[in-house]
């Protein structure tokens, strides 16, 4: 599943919306993770305090009724590229640092950790080092022979 341009920018939106509930602005006072919750069935993105509170909600038109096996995978890879996309202002959220986003199923079962908001740590996700080493050679490789 590719994600359209109209999926893409309705998940920015989602975030950007969800940023304003904790404007920079403000003093950080408030220690919650963001917890992206998806319905596959629905198609609905929403996010959530620690405390359950709903922070935004709205309705991914391509994820309506996909059956994909791995559609938790795509929809992760997408939000990570939007949060990305939108770093600057998700990492100034009036939240008390570190805090995380994390992706849930619609039991509220935790899927993935997305992205984790600190200053002094910087956290890689595991998955984008599987072929780090193999990598790391071949740059290596090509670098002693030139």
């Amino acid at each position: 599943m590719r994600a359209t341009d109209q999926t893409i920018q309705q998940i920015e939106r989602a975030l950007l919306k969800t940023a304003s509930r904790f404007p920079a602005t403000e003093e950080a006072s408030v220690m919650t993770d963001i917890h992206v919750r998806v319905t596959q069935e629905s198609g609905e993105l929403m996010t959530f305090d620690d405390d359950d509170n709903e922070l935004m909600r709205c309705v991914v038109e391509q994820w309506i009724d996909n059956k994909d096996d791995d559609f938790y995978d795509h929809v992760a890879e997408c939000i990570k590229k939007s949060i990305l996309k939108q770093k600057d202002v998700l990492e100034n959220m009036s939240i008390i640092k570190p805090y995380s986003f994390v992706l849930e199923d619609d039991d509220c079962d935790t899927l993935k950790e997305l992205y984790v908001v600190d200053d002094d740590i910087a956290i890689i996700d595991p998955l984008s080092l599987e072929s780090f080493d193999s990598d790391l050679d071949d740059f290596i490789d090509k670098l002693l022979k030139s």
